[in-house]
């Protein structure tokens, strides 16, 4: 009997071999596997039985699933919008996220950008950095800061980064607020968690919306001029979700008016920016280049969710983060207790060395 393909595809580079050995030795070398990097992935998928890693390239999902080859997607990413179309929410190709995965990293990134937007840390830093002539240049000046400290914090989604960013803000935090569509397991130090229908309630009352959101066909552009117009006067909006969430246009209106105070965000739309686009040149705006989950080890935490998955798809198990046909719809496993989630048990499967970091290639990303 022919043994069956796994198509890895990280980056753009091929994985490494050692991660390679790790998923090999999963599988107990039952299948080929074909490891390339996002210049192949497309028709690598083609020939593929099963599939771990995250296409940014397009890929003819609809001609994938009508081979019938393809019976498990394991991504590497949270969002899933990437291959989740019609066709394969429509199919009986089993999906299971990477929800959680980098749910530290995306959280203290957050965090970072919030704190450096209150701190005006990009003032500062442009007066330290560049001249344009200014006499200016390099003087101490000193500048309005904003205090995350007594402020009230809506987490817009309740999932693995939200929650995991409820805990890093707590200390600074007056109040949070999370909303979710599964408003169910309320940690202790978040205020209130409230259902997907009072998100506008929320809205009108948090200093800091964050956004942990997938995107989806119901959220996508949902944070338009209406939703401006309901938040908070000087609120500061941070989007560590998807860019697609928040139309870009009556946000730059929102921040021209002042209705919003500000905006910080590792995600745009579009992605990246284009280089004339207004949001570059506003004081008001902190944005990140989608790195927010670039640390050095995180393809062996992607390595960690997937062997794990392995062993139980070998053994006829539950997946972890599996995605349900609603969980497909919605791009999440669902948080309702009918599904493993990664974060209620990676603490248990973590094979990463923080301190050696320096066997980490920290230029690869």
């Amino acid at each position: 009997m022919a043994k069956k393909n796994l198509a890895l595809c990280f980056r753009a580079a091929p994985v490494e071999d050692r991660l390679v050995a790790r998923i090999n030795e999963a599988w107990s070398s039952e299948l080929n596997i074909i490891n390339v990097g996002q210049s192949e992935i497309a028709d690598a998928l083609l020939e593929a039985d099963y599939f771990c890693g995250h296409a940014k390239v397009p890929v003819d999902w609809d001609r994938v699933v009508a081979q019938g080859r393809l019976q498990w997607i394991q991504s590497s990413a949270a969002g899933m919008d990437w291959c989740l179309v019609p066709s394969v929410i429509d199919s009986s190709i089993r999906i299971t996220a990477a929800a959680g995965v980098l749910s530290d990293q995306v959280a203290e990134h957050g965090l970072a950008l919030i704190l450096a937007w209150g701190r005006n840390l990009r003032s500062f830093i442009h007066d330290m950095r560049v001249s344009d002539g200014n006499p200016d240049y390099r003087k101490f000046k000193r500048k309005p800061t904003f205090d995350l400290i007594g402020k009230k914090v809506g987490i817009i989604g309740f999932g693995g980064v939200g929650r995991r960013f409820s805990e890093v803000v707590a200390p600074f935090a007056e109040q949070i607020i999370g909303v979710d569509l599964y408003p169910e397991r309320k940690p202790a130090h978040v205020h209130e968690l409230w259902s997907a229908e009072r998100m506008d309630e929320a809205l009108s009352v948090v200093d800091v919306v964050f956004l942990s959101l997938p995107l989806n066909s119901h959220t996508r552009g949902m944070f338009n001029a209406d939703k401006f117009n309901i938040m908070k006067p000087g609120a500061l909006l941070a989007n560590l979700a998807r860019g697609s969430l928040v139309d870009t246009d009556a946000l730059i209106d929102a921040l021209r008016s002042e209705k919003l105070g500000g905006f910080v965000a590792d995600v745009t739309s579009p992605e990246p920016l284009p280089p004339d686009s207004p949001l570059w040149d506003m004081d008001n705006v902190l944005i990140t280049p989608h790195v927010a989950g670039q640390i050095g080890w995180r393809f062996d935490d992607i390595c960690d969710i997937y062997c794990q998955n392995v062993h139980r798809y070998r053994n006829n198990l539950p997946l972890i983060n599996e995605l349900s046909y609603r969980g497909k719809e919605l791009g999440f496993p669902l948080r309702d207790g009918s599904t493993t989630l990664w974060i209620d048990v990676k603490r248990q499967y973590s094979t990463r060395m923080p301190l050696n970091r320096t066997k980490y290639d920290f230029q690869r990303f």
